[in-house]
């Protein structure tokens, strides 16, 4: 059997697991003192306040309200200025290029000022999610593996839940992603439906912003609290429950952001593959590819969550099932060496599972296989 992907170096591996600790740790203890800028202090009705204040592209000065002028904002306060933490940041940086040194995956440097910038703003503390193949890079990374196939276009997109799964975000919230995407002053201008941002000197960056597809179908929904518009597209819900987080790699240092898990995101671009119009036959080849290559690691180091996700998909519904199905077929087809047509229904039977109630599946032994139901 030809697996998909090879390992990397266990200096790799070593290197990326202390720096994505490291990074996660970091991550929890942020604050706005951690964000360029500066401090002001204001009298109002005669009692002092402090902001946080930077200047845009554009040299207006925008302020944010940090709290009055107690012993523990100005702790927040010192720590902006400390050295200490300017030396923290350093360590991060140089951990992070230690770790591409060694073989770990970066991600093109345009791109992380762009999740960077996005990540300050707090669009993945309030619940954004890193779809696509920055996703797909950073699973190598966390798997300590270098996949062979899919790595394709590198379009940073984004997912939110939108209107269709729960999500705790706080009530004050006010994020202006466009707003933060402008002070990138990198040139990128929205679409008509302003789902995506382009940029007209590279047309193969964009930035996509998306969601999953409800009664509307994919007509645009609007996000007031993020001042966006999102695309809605079909399955994505997939990707959308249960994120976990990760972190990606830079020579500017880690990012820390919201993901989809690894067997979601594998399953979902199998679904996605029959939706794809022939023109988008790239696309649909490279979803395979990302599809296979996680689906061969995960089916030697997590067949019980690969199992146990693909036979919740395969019973939200017949729509589901179909899309399901021609993704696998599409699979086995692309990569036979692999023996995924022997190594997922296995998968499936070591969870005890039954045929259910459906008697079309009883009939076809094939699909039965795949599409098995709990007893």
């Amino acid at each position: 059997m030809a697996h998909l992907y090879e390992e990397l170096s266990l200096s790799a591996q070593t290197s990326f697991a202390s720096l994505n600790q490291a990074a996660q740790q970091a991550d929890l203890r942020r604050s706005v003192v951690d964000v360029a800028g500066g401090f002001a202090k204001k009298k109002v009705a005669g009692r002092d306040y402090w902001y946080h204040q930077i200047k845009n592209p554009e040299g207006t000065l925008v302020q944010t309200y940090i709290g009055p002028d107690d012993p523990a904002v100005r702790l927040l306060i010192e720590r902006h200025a400390s050295p200490v933490a300017r030396t923290a940041r350093a360590h991060l940086v140089s951990m992070a290029r230690a770790a591409i040194e060694l073989g770990c995956l970066p991600i093109p440097p345009k791109h992380a000022k762009v999740i960077e910038r996005l990540a300050e703003k707090g669009l993945f503390s309030a619940g954004a999610i890193l779809v696509g193949t920055h996703a797909y890079l950073a699973f190598q990374n966390q798997f300590g593996v270098r996949f062979l196939h899919g790595q394709g276009t590198l379009d940073p997109d984004f997912a939110h839940a939108g209107k269709n799964v729960s999500m705790a975000l706080p009530k004050n919230l006010n994020l202006d992603a466009p707003a933060a995407i402008d002070s990138l002053n990198m040139g990128f201008i929205p679409n008509n439906s302003r789902t995506t941002y382009t940029k007209s000197d590279e047309p193969d960056f964009d930035l996509d912003f998306l969601t999953s597809q409800r009664r509307g179908g994919d007509e645009p929904v609007q996000l007031p609290r993020f001042n966006l518009t999102m695309q809605p597209l079909r399955f994505m819900e997939l990707s959308l429950e249960d994120p976990m987080r990760g972190t990606m790699l830079s020579r500017a240092g880690p990012i820390v952001v919201n993901q989809p898990r690894p067997a979601r995101y594998a399953i979902h671009k199998l679904l996605v593959h029959g939706e794809r119009p022939p023109e988008q036959r790239t696309k649909a080849r490279k979803d395979i590819a990302q599809a296979a290559s996680l689906m061969d690691y995960l089916l030697d180091h997590d067949t019980e969550e690969t199992a146990t996700m693909w036979r919740s998909v395969s019973q939200r519904g017949a729509g589901w099932r179909k899309r399901l199905e021609q993704g696998y077929q599409a699979m086995i087809s692309a990569f036979p060496a692999a023996s995924f047509h022997e190594r997922l229904p296995h998968a499936l039977a070591a969870r005890g599972a039954g045929y259910g109630d459906n008697p079309k599946l009883r009939r076809d032994r094939r699909l039965a296989t795949l599409w098995r139901s709990p007893v």
